[in-house]
């Protein structure tokens, strides 16, 4: 049977797919551009998008289990809803969904507020589904660092009560393993949450603190100014995404994205490893 990923071009997607290859699942990705997906040898790659539904029912054909990412965009919660009731109607029962943590908190926040409806959705079309959870994925930072390296500033406004910042190669790792759980049981398994966070709860003077180790020179967090956040983002993204982003920056400041009791400890057992350290990983792509 086969393992249908969507989002399979993106970081965490990527990833996705290649932990699948490595347990030997027979996957199949869903992608807009087949000739520029360049994925791993023996992945059946299908061109469409989730709002093609000709599209989705050729792709979901002899499929067992799917992974739903879909990205940030206007019609994000449209997207995955099309996409589960083809998948319903496909007779898929099996569902890996990336959510994000606190999407029941975060709930002014339009892409935290459509990934809880997916949430409720999942459960009320009676899937049997893994949500997970992850927190702020560490590789974000691959797009504020000639800022850090320049301006000598650790400019995302993730306030003081801290946030769990994950790999994506982690939660990549994670999403794979249950993919694999739930595609070898021959019963139906349990429905379950599972928050994706790193080892290290920080904060922004936590994280400028690191990066100043690793470069061996001053970085500064200059605060939670979520106004100027905004205005920086909106140089190189649309005026609803830069906004959605400002308000994820207060709810950042105001809540935190912290762990629950034993969450660290669920994923390493999960992993067989500890989970990858921010330090490290700011080691890695300063290089």
């Amino acid at each position: 049977m086969t393992i249908l990923v969507t989002g399979a071009t993106g970081n965490v997607g990527r990833n996705v797919v290649d932990q699948l290859v490595q347990r030997g699942a027979d996957v199949r990705a869903l992608v807009r551009d087949p000739a520029k997906a360049t994925l791993p040898a023996g992945v059946h790659v299908v061109q469409g998008d989730l709002l093609d539904v000709d599209a989705l029912r050729a792709a979901f054909s002899g499929v067992s289990t799917l992974f739903l990412l879909n990205a940030v965009v206007p019609d994000e919660f449209t997207q995955a809803l099309l996409t589960l009731g083809v998948a319903r109607e496909a007779g898929v029962r099996r569902v890996v969904y990336l959510s994000v943590i606190h999407s029941d908190v975060y709930v002014n926040v339009p892409h935290f507020a459509g990934k809880f409806g997916v949430e409720r959705m999942i459960e009320a079309m009676g899937f049997e589904a893994t949500v997970l959870r992850p927190a702020y994925f560490m590789d974000n930072e691959h797009t504020i660092k000639d800022a850090i390296t320049g301006y000598g500033i650790y400019p995302m406004p993730i306030g003081a009560k801290g946030v769990a910042m994950i790999d994506a190669r982690d939660i990549g790792e994670i999403a794979a393993i249950e993919l694999v759980r739930r595609e070898a049981s021959a019963e139906p398994l349990p429905s379950e949450r599972i928050n994706l966070v790193g080892p290290d709860t920080l904060t922004g003077a936590d994280a400028a603190a690191i990066w100043s180790d690793v470069l061996g020179r001053p970085i500064a967090y200059p605060g939670d100014d979520v106004a100027a956040f905004e205005q920086n983002l909106r140089q190189f993204m649309p005026s609803w995404m830069a906004f959605d982003m400002r308000l994820m920056g207060e709810r950042f400041v105001s809540d935190g994205m912290v762990p629950e009791a034993g969450d660290v400890e669920r994923l390493t057992t999960l992993l067989g490893r500890p989970l990858r350290t921010y330090r490290d990983f700011v080691a890695e792509i300063v290089g």
